[in-house]
């Protein structure tokens, strides 16, 4: 699969049970260090609250994905947020949800409902977004020939991410990932083209 689904932006939700506030919010990220730095964000932000719990997924294989409770009863809050990522296949995702404590305990089945249902919350009002997934090409090749490599890019559509003409010419092409052989096999065929490793 070279298509992934993401959001575009941040997106709030919001959850009242028991006087208890659940603040959630959805937010785009690539990386484990930009989680890092939103969740030291927030949990500043929102020093005052009694839980900052999270669940991330990151990649488009969806293979990079934490959840965090944040001392709450293992497994109530950081498990029902990254469950709400997972039902709606999403990735490079982040979901906090701060808790203000209302003075009523709500036990560990009211806890999953209820940061399941903030994280639903704020996945509901997000712009949900598919994105492809990507690669790039590094290749050389004499001047005579560029005619032949244009034309191929011309056809075959990919991103021209840098290009130089120096003794030879090197470009760099960004295309999605089941195009790739395509748009390879095109251009082995040029004469003098060399692939970089």
């Amino acid at each position: 699969m070279d298509i992934y689904k993401t959001i575009s932006a941040l997106a709030e939700g919001q959850y009242t049970e028991k006087r208890s506030k659940f603040l959630a919010f959805a937010i785009p990220v690539s990386s484990v260090d930009e989680v890092k730095e939103h969740v030291a964000e927030y949990s500043k932000k929102y020093y005052d609250a009694r839980h900052v719990c999270y669940a991330y997924m990151i990649g488009a294989d969806r293979e990079v994905f934490r959840a965090n409770d944040n001392g709450e009863p293992s497994g109530t809050a950081g498990k029902p947020i990254l469950g709400q990522i997972n039902s709606n296949e999403l990735t490079n995702i982040l979901i906090i949800v701060v808790r203000y404590f209302g003075g009523v305990k709500l036990g560990t089945s009211g806890l999953i409902v209820a940061y399941r249902l903030a994280a639903a919350e704020a996945i509901a009002n997000a712009d949900i977004v598919e994105r492809t997934v990507d690669v790039d090409i590094d290749f050389t090749f004499e001047y005579p020939f560029m005619n032949d490599v244009m034309r191929i890019v011309k056809e075959e559509e990919p991103q021209i991410i840098s290009q130089g003409y120096d003794s030879d010419c090197t470009m760099t092409l960004r295309i999605r990932k089941g195009l790739m052989d395509k748009l390879r096999a095109r251009l082995s065929k040029v004469e003098t083209l060399r692939f970089a490793e």
